[in-house]
């Protein structure tokens, strides 16, 4: 496992989605496409310049979405890498002027920290990456208000709270093979890579109701491996261990295989390719609606559904 891929979570309202995650967070769309299970609904990609494996953060919109009950069983938390402790001061600053509901700055997981959330209460942690490798295919996004030193770069630390905590940490540890790197009595830190928190998970145990998503749940967390090849050898590993798989999928972008672990947290593996410029420029990216090409003669149906976002 190479790391985080993406990260996909409900939205109610598609219009004020997209301006926290551009305008607040300095994120760059970079696809406008629709859910390919159910083209009814937005799926919206936010990331670097060209969206590279690492730090798209997704959204589905369903506009019937109500709150969210949080409990366990549950992606619960992400982290998003930033370059320093001045970074941290930026955004502090920065969500004081914007509105936006936020801690002071603390630590977690032996990393500077500023806790906040987004305007659905989906709950997110700044992290200062302070001087380790920010990855070689980051893109800065040109658009962004924010500053590239200041600009987030990765996804950080995933926590993830489960009711039976060795289900979800055995899967990542003895099939995925991450690395443990912290083992206490309620939490399992984990990194898919040792020593890179562009891969790390953290599992929390928790005895409890399940979560009941809404928006600002996360539906799903995807992990990044090389290519197709690699999807089916993972395919076929994880029938071997007793789960049952999507099979691989084909989304156009990446090719993707679904299974839910024994707690029911719900992982993808993603192919780092072919990309969101398989069908758009880099200077186009995000701007009208995409559809795979098994949707592309359906688009006027589809686009008579959406509510136009800009």
């Amino acid at each position: 496992m190479k790391g985080h891929h993406h990260i996909s979570m409900l939205t109610k309202n598609g219009k004020k989605n997209n301006h926290f995650y551009q305008n607040i967070l300095g994120l760059r769309r970079v696809k406008k496409t629709v859910n390919q299970d159910d083209p009814s609904m937005y799926h919206l990609f936010y990331g670097d310049e060209v969206g590279n494996p690492g730090l798209d953060i997704t959204f589905f919109e369903m506009p019937i979405a109500g709150s969210t009950k949080r409990g366990t069983n549950a992606i619960t938390q992400i982290g998003l890498l930033v370059p320093s402790y001045e970074s941290l001061q930026y955004w502090k600053k920065r969500f004081e002027d914007l509105d936006v509901k936020h801690g002071d700055i603390t630590t977690y997981m032996g990393q500077d920290a500023l806790f906040f959330e987004d305007h659905e209460d989906l709950r997110m942690v700044l992290l200062n990456n302070n001087g380790a490798r920010i990855p070689t295919t980051w893109q800065p996004v040109t658009s962004s208000e924010v500053p590239e030193e200041h600009q987030i770069f990765a996804m950080g630390t995933i926590d993830i709270t489960v009711r039976y905590l060795n289900k979800t940490v055995n899967l990542l540890k003895d099939l995925f093979g991450f690395t443990v790197v912290e083992n206490e009595v309620d939490f399992v830190r984990l990194q898919s890579v040792k020593g890179e928190r562009t891969g790390e998970i953290v599992v929390k145990e928790l005895e409890a109701d399940s979560e009941k998503p809404g928006r600002g749940s996360i539906h799903h967390l995807a992990l990044r491996v090389e290519n197709q090849e690699e999807l089916e050898m993972w395919n076929n590993k994880l029938i071997d261990y007793g789960l049952h798989t999507s099979g691989i999928i084909d989304r156009f972008y990446f090719q993707s295989l679904y299974v839910r672990d024994r707690n029911g947290i719900l992982f993808e593996l993603a192919t780092d390719g072919p990309g969101f410029t398989a069908d758009a420029a880099v200077e186009e990216l995000g701007q009208k609606l995409d559809l795979p090409p098994f949707l592309e003669g359906e688009r006027e149906l589809i686009e008579a559904k959406l509510e136009p976002l800009d």
